[in-house]
């Protein structure tokens, strides 16, 4: 018998949304094949064909969203799986907010790791010559550089940033209350910020 690595669990979970004990199991069930233990929990009913998180959003909405000054103007295109859903109350508020939150906050990217990888150097850059400047322990610079890293990308990760409605949350967490909510997967695909004199 194969041996049943974590990483094996770990893999079966990503790909099912199944818990690890049940993936255990059904790797074990199968001698470890990865496209068998699927099947196995597919047929005990464990699991759907899908996970929520990787289920195809090709419905949803564009929201445009103009500021009251007349200055500033938002599109941002959210989508879902279904029509249904994009028509509803509770999905049209999600878009209206997060349109309001790019209208806020001006974010570089939906999340870290779409921000440009030459903004992060330089901001690197600046840390640590910062901390270089204030006579910093040498030892402790990376940490320092990795602190101010998280940071802005918490300023400047539309999914990192406080919820402008209520700063206890970020806006990660009010796109998975809306998905939990709604039983679909949600997704903002795209954003655009309009301001004059920018």
């Amino acid at each position: 018998m194969s041996q049943i690595t974590s990483a094996m669990v770990k893999e079966l979970r990503e790909r099912t949304s199944v818990g690890m004990m049940d993936c255990k199991k059904a790797l074990e069930a199968v001698n470890g094949d990865m496209d068998a233990a699927i099947k196995y929990l597919r047929e005990k009913g464990i699991t759907k064909a899908e996970a929520k998180a990787t289920r195809e959003t090709r419905e949803g909405i564009v929201y445009s969203y103009i500021h009251s000054n007349n200055k500033i103007g938002v599109l941002v295109e959210v989508n879902c799986e279904t029509d249904f859903v994009a028509k509803t109350d509770d999905f049209i508020q999600l878009c209206k907010d997060l349109a309001m939150q790019i209208a806020a906050t001006n974010p570089l990217a939906i999340t870290p790791e779409e921000i440009d990888p030459a903004i992060i150097e330089r901001e690197k850059e600046i840390a640590s010559n910062k901390a270089i400047n204030d006579k910093k322990p040498e030892n402790i610079i990376p940490k320092i550089v990795e602190g101010h890293i998280a940071k802005y990308c918490r300023e400047h990760a539309l999914m990192e940033q406080e919820f402008i409605k209520d700063p206890t949350r970020n806006v990660k967490s009010l796109l998975t209350d809306v998905v939990a909510k709604m039983g679909e997967n949600i997704k903002i695909n795209r954003f655009a910020r309009f301001a004059i004199g920018e």
